[in-house]
């Protein structure tokens, strides 16, 4: 796809049940004249399939001037999330999005939108992404789709897709930087009061899953292990201390929570240090030795792969995010 200034027309397409906040992203970034800022005009448009109102899921009704035909103009095309029930879109609106890849349009997708462009085919054999709520979903329904859940958006061929609600603002700013360059980007951002580029991917705002565990003996070594995150947990050890070989111990934990030991002991370790850093102020030395890590690289080097961003990143984004009754949980030093 074409680079260096080829993104000036845009089309965003609302369809029933439209999502106000990801149609207002398109808005906000490619619908204002800012000019003024030495940003180049967008020639920005809202297409709907049929003329009159079209209903969001929020109780009001929009109409616009423009239909479908409107995309065969576009160097950009938004499909904002469809209904709740991610069904396909109409022949008229497959055609057209397919017609716009073709010639080298960008097409893009905000949140769910990705269940629509997954409909048309075009995702096929592509890496996509969408809310980490739906990923599953996405690829179940979608076994071709290379669905990639914890990235705030992708880009493939003619073919973009971000992740949840302001996921949307990510891939357009990085779209106008691509095209445009990160000066343009970048005064659109500080218009918007918002970063220019965000670390990170989805993985940082889902909550750490506990994984459960009907097995009372496993249950209660469980217990055990994250009262002594701090300390280094032998598997044989702990083993013994379920009263099992440690072949049975692995057998039994992997049929129970889904994943090895040592998996398992790295994500509590790496949920303790996320309560640290949201919750305290120890220094990423102090957070590394509670949650058992032994060193601040240790502890960077396994919170980049589970969480895709650093801790210190992390503590800044999210300092202050946990009620009481997650802080009880923090670790023991």
């Amino acid at each position: 796809m074409g680079r260096s200034g080829d993104l000036h027309d845009v089309a965003v397409v609302v369809g029933p049940g439209f999502s106000a906040f990801e149609f207002s992203v398109a808005c906000e970034v490619f619908g204002i004249d800012r000019t003024d800022d030495g940003v180049p005009p967008f020639r920005f448009a809202v297409c709907t399939e049929h003329a009159g109102p079209v209903a969001s899921r929020h109780g009001f009704s929009l109409t616009t001037e423009h239909r479908l035909d409107r995309l065969d103009e576009a160097d950009l095309v938004i499909v904002t999330p469809p209904g709740l029930d991610f069904s396909a879109p109409g022949e008229q609106l497959t055609d057209r999005l397919r017609a716009a890849a073709g010639r080298g349009a960008t097409v893009a997708s905000f949140c769910s939108g990705a269940f629509t462009l997954a409909h048309t085919g075009l995702l096929d054999g592509r890496r996509a992404t969408t809310h980490y709520r739906y990923a599953a979903e996405l690829a179940r329904r979608f076994p071709l789709v290379e669905v990639v859940p914890d990235v705030l958006y992708v880009e493939d061929g003619p073919l973009a897709s971000s992740a949840g609600t302001s996921a949307g603002i990510d891939l357009s700013l990085h779209l106008v930087r691509e095209h445009h360059g990160t000066a343009v980007a970048t005064a659109i951002a500080r218009r918007m009061v918002v970063p220019p580029h965000r670390d990170g991917g989805q993985a940082q705002y889902v909550d750490a899953p506990v994984r459960p565990c009907a097995d009372e003996s496993l249950a209660a070594a469980l217990d055990w292990a994250v009262g002594n995150l701090h300390t280094e947990i032998d598997v044989a050890a702990w083993a013994r201390a379920a009263a099992m070989s440690p072949r049975t111990f692995a057998r039994r934990f992997r049929a129970e929570t889904g994943v090895t030991p040592h998996r398992w002991l790295l994500e509590r370790r790496v949920a303790a240090a996320r309560l640290l850093l949201e919750e305290g102020d120890q220094g990423i030395d102090v957070v590394a030795a509670r949650c058992g890590f032994g060193s601040a690289a240790m502890l960077r080097q396994h919170f980049l792969r589970l969480v895709g961003t650093t801790p210190t990143a992390y503590r800044r984004t999210f300092r202050g995010a946990r009620s009481p009754v997650a802080t009880r949980l923090l670790p023991t030093a």
